[in-house]
């Protein structure tokens, strides 16, 4: 059969339905979900669309990392196989589609090509990638950054919860880790479905996005020290941090705005003591800068350090900064298999726009080891991390679509 007929067979109501299911696991109030990374609810999720790889006839695995692979056989055992999937770890208010719409959809796309009769030579693996979202972790996408070789499985398995336990000991509780080395597995090709968290596709009305990079991301904290005092002692002499981090913030919210298309943000403040009635003494911000386009944000983050510096400048509190700041990307996907997600979203009259992601997926990292490529869709208002997130099931199952068809030729 032709690998339209993989398009054909693919079920939208299928598809939909295993998403409002996994939603049930870890559902919140406000309709969102909540499986943060190496959780019994994120374990729930994974036992769920494992229970699922079963049934559609895929054989199960896992890496020492705990990166889950189903696998549906090729005829050609020589050959290495052709990767697709996502997460279904969320943020502490997640929602239904970020992440989870990658597995299932790559989970349909096997499932399609099964109902089509076509066989594939290479072997296709449906991947969930461990601990995407860093939710519960200070890194994101630990799983992926192991197996492409971007961090150790030591360095990870080291990082400390928010919680408290570390990731080791939480790999090892929820029973993720298997026995294979990450990446020993040798794979040709990684195709990811995501939504868009971004209002781009939506306000263009076009339902497919075409991936051709994710931008370059650097974190570095800052450390503010003054002095604790009594709520009630005189506004003058004072050393308060958390006055000073907050001249940082604007500083760097400022220096965004003037730049323009990089994106500077302060995602998390501690305070210490944190007391309604002390001056706080304290402080340590973490700071998010992401590059404008495929260039690398590595200039923004330096004017970034003088502004954050310079907002403290003849204050009596004291300011330290990381030496060298955390980075990821930014990443080029593969040209050629851009080209086969466009070529096979033209065979399914789906209209598209070439875009950069925003924001960090697995892919990022994978495109280190192997070749990838990323299709967004639109979701409603450009919200994601937030329970509201949602797309529409036609754009769902369009590409839903366009990846069984090029699994089918990727695979062929």
């Amino acid at each position: 059969m032709s690998a339209r007929s993989a398009a054909e067979a693919v079920s939208g109501e299928r598809l939909w339905s295993d998403l409002m299911a996994m939603a049930e696991v870890g559902a919140t109030p406000a309709g969102g979900s909540r499986r943060l990374a190496l959780t019994d609810e994120d374990k729930a999720g994974r036992d769920l669309f494992a229970s699922w790889a079963r049934d559609a006839g895929l054989e199960l695995r896992a890496d020492r990392a705990g990166n889950l692979f189903a696998r549906r056989a090729g005829h050609d055992v020589g050959l290495p196989a052709v990767m697709a999937g996502s997460h279904l770890d969320t943020q502490p208010d997640g929602g239904r589609f970020d992440g989870v719409f990658g597995v299932l959809a790559a989970l349909e796309a096997v499932r399609a090509l099964a109902d089509a009769g076509i066989d594939t030579a290479a072997p296709i693996d449906v991947v969930v990638w461990a601990n995407e979202e860093g939710g519960r972790f200070p890194q994101f996408c630990t799983g992926s950054a192991v197996y492409g070789g971007a961090a150790t499985l030591e360095e990870v398995r080291a990082l400390r919860a928010f919680d408290g336990p570390s990731y080791g000991e939480e790999l090892d509780r929820v029973g993720f880790a298997g026995d294979e080395e990450p990446g020993s597995h040798a794979a040709s090709a990684y195709l990811e479905l995501h939504i868009e968290q971004g209002p781009v596709l939506e306000r263009e009305g076009v339902p497919i996005g075409v991936v051709e990079g994710i931008r370059g991301i650097r974190k570095f904290a800052i450390g503010l020290e003054g002095l604790e005092a009594h709520a009630g002692s005189p506004m003058e002499g004072r050393r308060d941090a958390l006055r000073a981090a907050a001249r940082v913030i604007e500083a760097l919210g400022a220096l965004g705005d003037d730049l323009g298309a990089v994106s500077i943000t302060t995602g998390r403040i501690e305070v210490e003591p944190n007391a309604p009635s002390v001056v706080a003494g304290s402080v340590q911000l973490l700071v998010d800068v992401r590059g404008a386009g495929l260039d690398s944000p590595d200039d923004v983050v330096r004017r970034a350090r003088e502004v954050a510096a310079g907002a403290v400048s003849g204050t009596d509190v004291t300011m330290s900064m990381d030496d060298q700041p955390w980075e990821y990307g930014p990443v080029a996907f593969d040209p050629a298999l851009l080209d086969e997600l466009r070529g096979a979203a033209e065979r399914n009259g789906a209209r598209l726009l070439d875009m950069v992601s925003p924001a960090g997926h697995d892919a990022g990292y994978v495109a280190r080891k192997v070749p990838s490529a990323m299709l967004f869709v639109p979701c409603r208002d450009g919200l994601s991390h937030h329970p509201a997130e949602y797309a529409e099931p036609a754009h769902l199952e369009l590409a839903c679509r366009v990846l069984a068809d090029t699994l089918a030729q990727v695979a062929s």
